[in-house]
C-alpha cells in the first residue's frame, strides 16, 4: 500500500520507515527540513521524501488538502500537536484513507490511580502537552466511533535508542547523572526514589505501529501503549545503571523541594514533569489486540542509548 508518514525522520520514524519498505510499500514522508534519520538504512533511497512546513501551511488552511492530494492508503501522523491541527488533517483525508495512526503520549494520563494504568482509565491530563494529545484523543476516537473514520492512537512512553539521550535516573534528561553513576560518585535523588519512568525502545514503538497496520481491523478506534514490560523506580533505574557500569550504587536522598535546590531549574523542572506523574503503563491490551511484544526491557533501552553517548564522549567515566 501506498503509507504516508508526516515527521518521519525523528527517532521512531528512523526504524518505522525502513520497516514500512521491507513490508513492501509504497513510502512517501514529510518533514520540515533535511534532517536525516538518526540511523543509516539503505531502504531510505525507495522513500519519496519531501519537505512541507506543517504550521505555515495549516495556518493558510493548505495542509490538509496536500495530504489528500499524495493518495496515501495509510497515514502516519507522527507530529500532530494541538486539536486544531487534528481536526484540519481529520476533515481533509476523511473519506480518502483506509487507515490514520497518530502517535499520542502516555501523558494523557495525567497521574496514575491504579498501576499499571490500562488505557481505559479515566484520565486527568494536566500540562499543555498532555492536556492537548488528551483533547486529540477523544476527538479522534469520536469520529472514529460516531462517522467511522479510520483511526489509530499509539501512546508511546519515554523514547529511547541509539542517538538519543534518556530520561535519567534523577527524572531529567542532564546527561551528567550518568556519568556520576558511572564514575562510582553519589547520586542524589528526589524523595524516596520510588516515582516512575516507563521508557520504550524506538524500535519497539516502530513495531506497534506495523503491528496496529497488520491488524488494522482489531486496530481501528482504539488506542495502545507503547512502551516496555515493566516501568522502573528512580531508586531501582539508579542501582541497575550503578551495577552497569560496573559500581557500586552510592544513592543520597532528599524531599523534592530540598533536592531541588541543589539542581539547575530546567532539570528540577523536567524532574517535576515526570515523577509528577510516574507513568506504570499496561500493554496487556495491545498484546491481546496485536500481538505486540517488545523486544527490549527499560533497562535494555537506556542501556543501548547510554553505550552510544560514551562511545560519543557525551558520557564521562
Amino acid at each position: 500500500m501506498r503509507v504516508l508518514v508526516i515527521g518521519a525522520t525523528g527517532h521512531v520514524g528512523t526504524y518505522l520507515v525502513p520497516r514500512l519498505v521491507e513490508a513492501g510499500h509504497d513510502v512517501v514522508t514529510i518533514s520540515r527540513g533535511a534532517a536525516r534519520p538518526y540511523t543509516a538504512d539503505r531502504a531510505w533511497a525507495s522513500v519519496d521524501q519531501r519537505q512541507m512546513d506543517r504550521v505555515e501551511m495549516e495556518r493558510k488552511g493548505d495542509f490538509g488538502p496536500a495530504m489528500r492530494a499524495l493518495n496515501a492508503d495509510i497515514v502516519i501522523d507522527m507530529i500532530c500537536f494541538t486539536l486544531e491541527s487534528a481536526e484540519q488533517l481529520v476533515t481533509a483525508l476523511s473519506g480518502y484513507v483506509g487507515h490514520f495512526l497518530h502517535t499520542g503520549t502516555i501523558w494523557t494520563h495525567g497521574y496514575p490511580v491504579a498501576v499499571p494504568t490500562r488505557e481505559e482509565a479515566p484520565k486527568s491530563p494536566f500540562g499543555d502537552y498532555g492536556i492537548q494529545k488528551a483533547a486529540i484523543e477523544t476527538y479522534l476516537l469520536q469520529q472514529a466511533r460516531l462517522r467511522g473514520f479510520p483511526a489509530t492512537i499509539i501512546h508511546p512512553g519515554h523514547i529511547v535508542g541509539r542517538g538519543w539521550a534518556p530520561l535519567n535516573p534523577a527524572g531529567n534528561f542532564n546527561l551528567q547523572v550518568f556519568s556520576t553513576l558511572a564514575r562510582g560518585e553519589a547520586l542524589a535523588l528526589p524523595n524516596f526514589g520510588l516515582e516512575t519512568v516507563h521508557h520504550v525502545h524506538a524500535d519497539d514503538v516502530a513495531a506497534m505501529f506495523m503491528d496496529a497496520i497488520a491488524n488494522r481491523n482489531a486496530s481501528l478506534g482504539e488506542s495502545f501503549h507503547a512502551v516496555s514490560e515493566q516501568a522502573l523506580t528512580l531508586r531501582g533505574y539508579a542501582e541497575s545503571m550503578s551495577r552497569w557500569f560496573g559500581r557500586d550504587p552510592k544513592l543520597t536522598f532528599a524531599p523534592f523541594d530540598a533536592w531541588a535546590r541543589g539542581q539547575a531549574a530546567e532539570d528540577a523542572e523536567a524532574t517535576w514533569e515526570h515523577i509528577a506523574r510516574s507513568p506504570n503503563c499496561s500493554i496487556a491490551k495491545a498484546r491481546r489486540l496485536l500481538g505486540y511484544g517488545p523486544r527490549y526491557t527499560s533497562l535494555q533501552a537506556v542501556q543501548e542509548s547510554v553505550g552510544w553517548l560514551l562511545g560519543q564522549g557525551r558520557i564521562k567515566s
